[in-house]
């Protein structure tokens, strides 16, 4: 589509009516990437930047050029400046996945970029936005740091929101941005979860999907580590190569949510489905599962769905 002539971005990356289960949109500045973890292997975002670098309106394939070659990334990241104020032209109040197609806190977006996005949310306040990383250290890092602080209230000023002196720095954590950490496996909860805890932010929460294995949540890192996190998120892989996630993971998750009083969202079982007949061995460990489509297999959790989220913001 054009506008008087111009290309205008219309990419699936800047997305309202999500078809991802836990949020109403997604808010894509920045694009491409590269894999830092077994989560990463099979990336939907990869196929996407696979189809839309052909793209034929520009304005959508420039987003994605050189960011995927040969079915994967290149590791090329694209800021996208022009959908910075794609959040302040939206009004009514929305869930806004940040960043479906890269990581926020990759190493190649620079410092001002992510303190123009926090503006951004800042003065999009009637939005909640939701954070998720795998660069749990990088994450620590910039939102501990007082200069971090600095430049967003320097975006904020060069904006011209009034509110900026008023509310000084108690604005900070904002309030609306939920910000998450990637969890596959036990051994990347270990690593990304004390850094989650780590960080200031509103609501902490986690998403472990695609989960590859089982994630002790209380007992492996301690009944205290339960009481910072404010949302879980579980689901199985979907699309080509899909790695299937045994049942009891997801009980798992799910049974030590409710023990520590945390809301639970069951994403979806993925490309896999529970039988009770068939079954499946991957890695020498039987799955009583059986390949599905994604439909097919549902979100149902032992008879229910499970769409919890948090009621109330954090400290």
């Amino acid at each position: 589509r054009c506008r008087r002539g111009v290309p205008v971005d219309r990419g699936p990356a800047m997305s309202d009516h999500s078809k991802i289960e836990w949020t109403d949109a997604t808010w894509n500045v920045v694009i491409g990437c590269d894999k830092v973890s077994p989560g990463c292997d099979h990336c939907y975002a990869i196929r996407t930047a696979h189809r839309f670098q052909e793209h034929p309106n520009p304005a959508v394939a420039v987003a994605y050029a050189g960011t995927e070659a040969a079915g994967d990334w290149t590791g090329r990241v694209n800021l996208v400046e022009s959908r910075l104020d794609l959040p302040l032209r939206w009004k009514r109040p929305r869930r806004i996945f940040v960043n479906a197609q890269s990581d926020l806190f990759h190493k190649d977006v620079p410092d001002e970029f992510i303190a123009r996005v926090w503006a951004v949310m800042a003065m999009a306040d009637q939005h909640t936005f939701q954070i998720l990383t795998k660069r749990h250290g990088r994450m620590r890092s910039l939102l501990n740091d007082r200069e971090f602080y600095r430049l967003v209230r320097d975006q904020l000023a060069a904006a011209g929101w009034a509110e900026v002196d008023a509310y000084g720095t108690d604005i900070f954590p904002l309030r609306n941005a939920w910000l998450g950490v990637s969890v596959e496996d036990q051994k990347r909860a270990d690593l990304r979860i004390p850094a989650l805890l780590d960080t200031p932010t509103a609501v902490r929460w986690i998403s472990a999907e695609p989960l590859l294995g089982p994630v002790d949540i209380i007992n492996g890192l301690g009944d205290s580590w339960l009481t910072g996190i404010d949302w879980i998120v579980a689901g199985g892989e979907s699309g080509p190569s899909s790695r299937p996630m045994h049942p009891d993971w997801a009980r798992s998750l799910r049974d030590q949510s409710e023990v520590a009083g945390v809301p639970f969202l069951f994403k979806q079982w993925g490309s896999h489905r529970p039988s009770a007949v068939g079954s499946i061995v991957r890695g020498g460990v039987r799955f009583p599962m059986v390949p599905a489509s994604k439909r097919a297999a549902g979100r149902e959790l032992d008879g229910r769905t499970w769409d919890e989220y948090p009621q109330a913001v954090g400290s």
